[in-house]
C-alpha cells in the first residue's frame, strides 16, 4: 500500500475441499473472503503478494496438478479460469462487458468451453441461460439494462457453462428474491451432488445452511472455526464465540447483533482479532489463538458443554 504500508488481507488459511462438497465460507464484509478468491484465480492486484500454496489436482492421469497461486497468467487463462474452476463474482455487473449483450456473452463462452457447433449455438445458449433462470427474453439486453438479480442470474449462467470440477461462488444470491434464492441454491447444490466441488463465499447464513457440507468462519483474514455443518447449524452448533454470534443475530434466531465492528485489516492486534467484541475475553486473549480442532479460540465452547 502507499508509504510502505502493508495489509494481511488474508493470513493462515488452510482447508481442503472435495468432489462432490460444499464449503460454505462465510463471516461480516472486510473479513478476506473476496480477497481469498481473488488469490486463487489470480485476480488480486498488482500489489498483492501471495505465500503457501493452493493446489489443484490434475485433470487427468498422467497431468500434472497446478498450484494457482504460482500459476503464470497464461495456465490460469487458458486452463484454468472457467474449465477447471468456474465463477460467480461478486459485484456480477462490474464483471461483464458494458458493450455487448447477455446473449454474446453467452454465446462466446458456449462456443469456448463446449466446442458447440455454430448451428446448435442458439439453443446451447437458451439452455444455458435457463439453468440460472434468466429470462429468454433478456438475452439482447447489456448490463446496464439489467437489474442487480438478472445480472447475478447472467453471471451464475457463465460460471455454469463449463460444468468445471470446481465451482466459486462469491455472494450467489445477492439480489435475488426468495423463490430464485432457492431456484439458485438448488442448482449450486446440484453442481456439488453431480461430484463437483463447491466453494460458496456468503452472507446468507439460511443459504449456507440449505447447501454446505461443511462451514468455514473467517474473522480478520483468518479462518476461526471449521465445521461440519449439521453440527454447526444444529447441535452442538459453533464453538468459537464470532461463530455463534453469527447465528444469534439471525432474524429467524435471537436477532441480536454482534456488538462492535471487526478490526481494520492494516491495523491488527497483536493477540486475538475478536477480543474487543467478546464477551469471553480476558488476559489469555492477547496472545493469538492457533486453529486447532476446528477452532481458533482460547475459551471455546467444548463440543460436549454445547451438547449438554
Amino acid at each position: 500500500m502507499p508509504r510502505g504500508r502493508h495489509v494481511a488481507a488474508v493470513s493462515d488459511v488452510s482447508f481442503d475441499l472435495a468432489a462432490g462438497e460444499c464449503l460454505a465460507l462465510v463471516g461480516e464484509s472486510g473479513c478476506g473472503k473476496s480477497v481469498l478468491t481473488g488469490a486463487l484465480l489470480g485476480l488480486l492486484p498488482a500489489n498483492a503478494q501471495t505465500r503457501g500454496s493452493a493446489v489443484l489436482p490434475p485433470a487427468a492421469p498422467g497431468e500434472p496438478a497446478v498450484d494457482l497461486l504460482t500459476a503464470g497468467e497464461r495456465t490460469l487463462a487458458r486452463t484454468v479460469r472457467g474449465r477447471r474452476i468456474g465463477l460467480v463474482p461478486q459485484s456480477p455487473a462490474a464483471h461483464l462487458t458494458p458493450v455487448r449483450t447477455v446473449r454474446a456473452h453467452l454465446t462466446e463462452t458456449v462456443k469456448a468451453l463446449t466446442g458447440t457447433r455454430r448451428d446448435a449455438l442458439p439453443p446451447a445458449v437458451t439452455a444455458a441461460a435457463e439453468r440460472a433462470a434468466f429470462p429468454a427474453d433478456h438475452l439482447g439486453h447489456h448490463p446496464h439494462q439489467l437489474s442487480g438479480g438478472l445480472a447475478q442470474r447472467a453471471a451464475t449462467a457463465l460460471a455454469l457453462v463449463g460444468d468445471a470440477p470446481l465451482l466459486i461462488a462469491d455472494e450467489p444470491t445477492t439480489g435475488l428474491d426468495r423463490d430464485l434464492v432457492d431456484r439458485t441454491v438448488a442448482g449450486l447444490r446440484r453442481h456439488a451432488d453431480e461430484g463437483r466441488g463447491l466453494l460458496v463465499i456468503t452472507h446468507d447464513l439460511a443459504a449456507a445452511e440449505r447447501i454446505a457440507d461443511r462451514v468455514a468462519v473467517m474473522y480478520a483474514g483468518r479462518i476461526v472455526e471449521l465445521a461440519d455443518a449439521p453440527a454447526f447449524f444444529g447441535r452442538p452448533g459453533p464453538r468459537h464465540p464470532y461463530a455463534a454470534g453469527l447465528l444469534a443475530a439471525l432474524p429467524e434466531r435471537d436477532f441480536a447483533p454482534i456488538p462492535g465492528l471487526p478490526p481494520e485489516l492494516d491495523a491488527l492486534p497483536g493477540g486475538c482479532a475478536f477480543a474487543p467484541r467478546c464477551a469471553r475475553a480476558d488476559a489469555a486473549c492477547a496472545t493469538r489463538p492457533p486453529l486447532d480442532g476446528g477452532v481458533a479460540c482460547h475459551h471455546a465452547t467444548a463440543p460436549e458443554a454445547a451438547d449438554a
